[in-house]
C-alpha cells in the first residue's frame, strides 16, 4: 500500500492578531496525518514590544520552521516600505530551503504582501484568508494585491466572496466558511485573571471599564497624533475606568505612542491604563465584560458584533466593512466622541450577530488546504 504523501503547508504569522485568530486552524492542521505543518514567524512577531510569538507558540505546543527579521522600525511610511522590500528576500530564503506545496497568509498587512510575492515568483501556491473586505487605509490594497496573487481564498462573509468574484477569481476556489476568530469565541468561555501587566493606575476589573484600541491610519499620517489626542481628551473627561491598548507597528504609530505618553506626562489620567499586549485568551476575556470598545480595531467590527458588546468607531480606518448594529460610527470630535460613548453605554449589550460567524470555521479550512488539488498558473476567470 503507498503510503499518502503529506502536504506541506507553510503558516506565515507577522503579528500577536494572526497568531491568537488563526490558532484553530493550526490545531486543526496540526493533527492531519496528510499535512506537514510549517511555521514562519516574522516582523513585528518577534519584537517584545508587539507579543513576542515564539513564547506563545511553543506554550501552546507549536514549533517556527523559521523566523524572518524584517520590520524595520520607525513608524513611517518608509518605514512600512522597506520592511515589505526585506520580506519578500527573507520569505524568499525561508520558501527555498523550506520546499512548502502551501503557503498560507491573512488578512491586508504589508508584511503578508512579502511573503505573497515570495510566493508567486517561487511557482507556490497561495492560499489567502480574509480575502475580499473593504477598508479605509492602504490596506485594502494591499489585501486585494494579495487576492491577485493568491490560489485559494477563503472570505468571512458573502460580500467579500462576491467581490473576490468579481476580481476574476476562480470560483471553484473561493469559499466562505466565517471568522476563524469568532470560532475562537465560540468554543470557550475565556476569563481574565486580571495579572496582565501595564502602566498607570489598575483598574478593577470587576467593575465598569471601557476599552480603546485606537491605531494609526495610514493615509492620514500628518493627523494621527492630534486625532489620539481628541481620544484621549474625551475618555479622561468622561473619567470611566479605561484599559487602553497600545497601537499595532504601521506607520503612524510613533505619533501615536508619543501623543499617548505626552498626554500620559501632562495629565496623569487616574482612569486610564495602558497595556502593550497581552494574550488572545486574555484580550477576549476582557472585551466580553467591557461597557463599549472605543476606537478603530477590526475586533470592534468582527468580535463585538458576535458578542454583542458596544463599539464606538472612530474615524475612516474602517470604512466600508460590514458591520452589525453594534457599531456606532463617529468622527475625531473630542465632543462627538463623547456623546457617542454614553449613548452606548446607555444602549447596553446588543443582540449577537451572526454576520461574521459559522460554525466549523477552522475545521473547514484546514480540510480544504489538505485536500483541494493546487495550480501554479493563475488566469483571470470571467464571470
Amino acid at each position: 500500500m503507498v503510503q499518502e504523501k503529506k502536504r506541506k503547508i507553510c503558516f506565515i504569522i507577522t503579528s500577536r492578531n494572526h497568531y491568537a485568530r488563526s490558532k484553530l486552524i493550526l490545531n486543526e492542521l496540526k493533527r492531519r496525518n496528510n499535512v506537514e505543518l510549517q511555521i514562519i514567524v516574522g516582523a513585528s512577531a518577534l519584537l517584545s514590544n508587539y507579543g513576542d510569538v515564539s513564547s506563545f507558540l511553543k506554550k501552546d505546543g507549536f514549533k517556527h520552521d523559521f523566523k524572518i527579521a524584517m520590520a524595520v522600525e520607525g513608524g513611517s511610511s518608509l518605514a512600512m516600505a522597506k520592511t515589505t522590500g526585506i520580506g519578500v528576500t527573507e520569505f524568499a530564503t525561508a520558501f527555498y530551503n523550506l520546499e512548502p506545496d502551501l503557503v498560507v497568509v491573512r488578512g491586508d498587512r504589508y508584511e503578508i504582501l512579502s511573503a505573497a510575492v515570495a510566493a508567486a515568483y517561487l511557482n507556490i501556491p497561495l492560499a489567502h484568508i480574509e480575502g475580499g473586505d473593504v477598508t479605509g487605509s492602504i490596506d485594502e490594497s494591499v489585501r486585494h494585491a494579495v487576492t491577485k496573487l493568491a490560489h485559494i481564498h477563503f472570505a468571512t462573509n458573502k460580500r467579500s466572496k462576491d467581490r473576490i468574484l468579481r476580481m476574476g477569481e476562480d470560483p471553484k476556489y473561493i469559499f466562505n466558511f466565517g471568522c476563524p476568530e469568532l470560532e475562537l469565541i465560540f468554543k470557550n468561555k475565556y476569563k481574565v485573571s486580571g495579572e496582565f501587566r501595564g502602566v498607570g493606575n489598575v483598574i478593577n476589573i470587576n467593575k465598569p471599564y471601557l476599552m480603546i484600541i485606537q491605531h494609526s491610519v495610514t493615509s492620514e499620517i500628518d493627523r494621527n497624533r492630534d486625532n489620539i489626542t481628541k481620544t484621549l481628551q474625551a475618555v479622561h473627561e468622561l473619567n470611566i475606568p479605561t484599559i487602553w491598548f497600545w497601537p499595532n507597528i504601521d506607520a503612524g504609530t510613533d505619533e501615536i505612542s508619543k501623543g499617548i505618553r505626552i498626554f500620559r506626562e501632562q495629565n496623569n489620567p487616574e482612569n486610564i491604563y495602558f497595556i502593550k499586549n497581552m494574550p488572545a485568551e486574555e484580550f477576549i476575556g476582557l472585551l466580553k465584560k467591557s461597557l463599549c470598545l472605543v476606537g478603530n480595531s477590526s475586533s470592534g467590527i468582527k468580535e463585538c458584533s458576535y458578542l454583542g458588546v458596544p463599539v464606538v468607531n472612530i474615524g475612516s480606518r474602517q470604512d466600508g466593512r460590514m458591520r452589525a448594529k453594534n457599531v456606532m460610527d463617529t468622527d475625531y470630535d473630542k465632543q462627538h466622541i463623547k456623546l457617542a460613548i454614553e449613548r452606548q453605554i446607555r444602549r447596553g449589550r446588543y443582540e449577537p450577530s451572526n454576520i461574521y460567524f459559522q460554525k466549523d470555521t477552522s475545521r473547514k479550512i484546514a480540510q480544504v488546504l489538505a485536500r483541494t488539488n493546487l495550480y501554479t498558473q493563475k488566469k483571470f476567470y470571467d464571470v
